[in-house]
């Protein structure tokens, strides 16, 4: 069966950069479409980026957008998430996802997910 392994997590001051990776095995990513959503305590999941299976689209949510920088390795079958310039409010769990699909102006997740890795933004 397909499965996402992320990693990369961990606690980070303000300003700082992280660089999520994600894993995939049972699957060859150079065919899905990926993407990485988050979820914040008392919050409802919500979209972070996303990368075609052929790398020509990506669509960022505004809230991260000029500071993360999604790229993926198909040789390695891995996708990254490059955080940057953090925020105390990007704090949450972070989740790679395979599957999904593009529209205009939003972007619905795949069946298969990773377990998540924690980000926590404090000072």
């Amino acid at each position: 069966q397909p499965q996402l392994v992320e990693s990369g997590g961990g606690l980070v001051q303000p300003g700082g950069t992280l660089r999520l990776i994600c894993v995939a095995s049972g699957m060859g990513i150079s065919i899905h479409n990926l993407a990485w959503f988050r979820q914040a305590p008392g919050k409802e999941r919500e979209f972070v980026a996303a990368i075609s299976w052929r790398g020509d689209l990506i669509n960022y949510a505004e809230s991260v957008k000029d500071r993360f920088n999604i790229s993926k390795d198909n040789s390695a079958n891995m996708v990254h998430l490059e955080m940057n310039r953090l925020k105390p409010e990007d704090t949450a769990v972070y989740y790679c996802n395979a599957g999904g699909s593009f529209y205009t102006d939003y972007y619905t997740p795949g069946e298969v997910w990773g377990q998540g890795t924690q980000v926590t933004v404090s000072s």
